[in-house]
Formats: C-alpha cells, structure tokens, sequence
C-alpha cells in the first residue's frame, strides 16, 4: 500500500527537497504540495492524502488552523497531521496537538527520521516515542497554560469511563512507550495493550495516541516533569 503524502509548506524550496526524498521511497508518493493552510484542506480532500507534512507558519490559513479543520472533518478522519516545526514557539505546537495532529518534527531532522514519521503516522502511531520529542511534549503542555481554565472537565469525567488496567496503559502511553514497551513493562501481550489503547481511544474520543496523551495531561492524570 502507497502512503499518499501532502507538503504544506509556503517555502517552495523546502517542499521541493521533501518531494525528492518522499518520492524516492517505494513505498509512498507526493500527491500534491500547498503553499497555505486553504490550499492544504482543499488539496487533502481533493488527492485523497494519507499524511500531510504541515508547516505552522504559513500565510493566510496557517498550519494551526489547517489541522483543525482536517481534523474536524468527517470524511477525513483517516488523515494524519505531521506538524513541521523549529520548535521555537512553544504554544503553537500545544494547540497543534489539540487540534488533532498526530505529532511533530524538526524542520532540521535527518531524512531517515522524517521518513520515518511518515510510516508512523500512517500506521496509526503518534510521533512521541523519542526521548527528546516525550521532554518536549511535556514542557510544552507545562508551559501551555494548563491551569482551571486549560483543563477540559468533561475529559476529566470521561477518564472515570476507564478500567483501572486502561488507565494504566494510558499512563504508559503518556510516557511515550510503544505497545511492546508497555507490554513487557506490564507484563501482558502487545496484541492486549492494543486493544487497551484502541478502547481509551474510544471512551475518550481521541484520533491517535497524540490525542491520549494530550489527554492525560489535561485531565491530571500525568503531571508535566519540571526537570
């Protein structure tokens, strides 16, 4: 199966270089390229995307919107967003993961990990598992304004939907680990821990594992780390 992929990106330049690395993969190809965050929604539906490579800053509609509307979308709930960034704002990146993206990446990574974040995201996986990406996560939801105001209540209530066991597995999701991680860490198979996350996806009504960590932080079930 081809991975259809969609730059946004208002620097032609930068698309030009993605286009050549992802078209050169067998298993993925270019479906088109977007300079704004309108032409992004429009080109998704229109060459039926699989992942979008989503620049925040761009004119007009920019990254941040964009997603949002992907994301709220019906008929593109199957749509991943990579968000691309410089990790310089701190703020955009938090609201990104709330408006449904499935991650983020450093406009400066190597080739091999962009690649990589493609597959992930079309498979389904949330791009946190790093090390450097968990810590970032977490000062960013901690300097996100998560006071009362930040929090969603009705979050909150929902995790009381969880069994204990998916609880726990969603802290482990927080944490950044892969279901083999969290399998051996709680001593179950990796075909049960997914089955635990798919159920938390649902009682929660979270697209991704993005949004199940998003989760856990708003609600308090995991505390930032201030270290």
């Amino acid at each position: 199966m081809t991975i259809r992929v969609l730059l946004a990106d208002d620097q032609a330049l930068l698309r030009s270089a993605f286009r050549v690395l992802v078209d050169s993969e067998s298993d993925m190809e270019v479906v088109g390229e977007a300079s704004d965050g309108a032409e992004a929604v429009r080109l998704t539906k229109e060459r039926e995307a699989d992942v979008v490579l989503m620049d925040i800053r761009m004119p007009g509609t920019d990254g941040l919107a964009a997603t949002r509307l992907i994301s709220a979308d019906p008929s593109l709930v199957h749509v991943r967003v990579v968000i691309l960034t410089t990790f310089e704002v701190d703020d955009y990146v938090v609201q990104a993961l709330r408006a449904g993206a499935s991650g983020f990446l450093g406009k400066g990574s190597e080739p091999e990990e962009l690649l990589s974040a493609i597959r992930l995201a079309a498979g389904g996986e949330a791009l946190l598992s790093p090390t450097a990406t968990k810590g970032l996560i977490a000062r960013f939801l901690a300097q996100g304004d998560l006071g009362d105001a930040g929090r969603d209540p009705a979050r909150t209530e929902r995790l009381d939907a969880l069994t204990s066991r998916e609880r726990e597995v969603l802290v482990q999701v927080a944490g950044g680990h892969s279901n083999d991680e969290i399998a051996e860490r709680l001593e179950v198979s990796p075909l049960t821990v997914k089955t635990h996350v798919n159920r938390a996806m649902a009682k929660l009504g979270a697209r991704d594992r993005a949004q199940l960590v998003v989760i856990a932080y708003e609600s308090g079930l995991v505390r930032p780390r201030t270290d």
